[in-house]
């Protein structure tokens, strides 16, 4: 195991101090999509818990966690208003969708992100430096590192030719990242096939016809809350139809995928919890705390899952390498 900083996250903050809070357990809300017992989101929710540790608070001491996850993201207005109604005093939020249906509710509620894509791009905050509103948090470099995972799809595979692309198409950011993606794949003399992800219980099925119909070099995964939500599940498929997978956050390749290059999610959500610290304890406005994004990316490559496809890294990738997994 080699292992490297994988990430920094740097930011100021400015305090409104308002009122403490109370003795009693402080509920607090997480609307996101996908499940509560899969392995991405049970390191997700790991990241918080710890990240809420390290600053004092303890689960049944000072605060409660209601939970709430989704498939269908047209139900999350329904969940947030569930939220409020269970009297949560803050919302963590893991996907757009989640964050603007918690910013529609009234009264209004502080929300936090939980590693949001492009939250300025997507009208959820004025700014990275002055949020306003009641909404703050964590943001990734997804729109930066979707079309960066191609140089490594060429380091890996000089003859690669085709590349599958899975998306969310409830996910706005898609609409942000896929024509990056296609702009960087034609310049590379790529192919790009876009495979909507619209549900889990066909994509072993349509993973197989696409292989068994078109040559595909490889798989990747465009960041989204849903898909990620399936990377074990999606990994092993694609092992199974030899087929590389790349993504942009370190949890995928810990979930099998062959390379990961981008940020740890796990660690964006263990930030997320000095924002609840802050409005919650200090009584601090959201609207000038601003969000924070990585300021590195790591890159992480799992040696089991190479040579499960059989593909030789070369040394010159392992060289750089913040983390591999054998």
């Amino acid at each position: 195991m080699r292992r490297r900083t994988f990430i920094a996250l740097a930011g100021g903050v400015s305090a409104w101090q308002v009122v403490a809070r109370a003795q009693t357990p402080a509920r607090l809300g997480y609307l996101g999509a996908g499940t509560a017992d899969s392995y991405y989101m049970t390191r997700l929710l790991a990241g918080l818990t710890q990240g809420l540790t390290e600053n004092g608070m303890i689960e049944g001491r000072d605060y409660l966690l209601e939970t709430r996850f989704v498939g269908d993201y047209e139900r999350f207005p329904t969940l947030a208003r569930e939220l409020q109604q269970a009297k949560v005093r803050i919302i963590i939020a893991s996907t757009i969708a989640a964050v603007r249906a918690a910013q529609q509710l009234s009264p209004p509620i502080p929300v936090v992100m939980a590693a949001i894509n492009d939250p300025v791009g997507t009208g959820l905050v004025a700014s990275l430096a002055h949020p306003g509103g009641l909404t703050t948090g964590t943001a990734t470099l997804n729109e930066d590192v979707t079309p960066k995972l191609l140089e490594f799809l060429g380091v890996l595979f000089p003859r690669a030719i085709t590349l599958a692309a899975l998306y969310n198409p409830a996910n706005p950011s898609s609409v942000n990242f896929l024509p990056s993606l296609r702009r960087e794949s034609s310049v590379r003399g790529i192919s790009l096939i876009e495979l909507a992800f619209a549900s889990s219980a066909d994509l072993g099925s349509t993973l197989s016809t696409l292989v068994a119909a078109r040559h595909l070099d490889a798989l990747q995964l465009l960041a989204d809350s849903f898909v990620f939500d399936q990377a074990d599940r999606i990994a092993a498929l694609a092992l199974a139809q030899r087929l590389p997978t790349l993504a942009s956050a370190a949890e995928i390749a810990y979930a099998g995928a062959l390379l990961a290059y981008g940020l740890s999610v796990k660690e964006l959500y263990r930030r997320s919890a000095y924002y609840v610290k802050r409005i919650l304890d200090e009584g601090a406005n959201p609207a000038d705390l601003p969000v924070e994004q990585p300021t590195r990316v790591g890159l992480v490559i799992n040696l089991k899952t190479a040579k499960a496809l059989g593909v030789d890294v070369p040394e010159q990738l392992l060289a750089r390498a913040d983390e591999v997994i054998e």
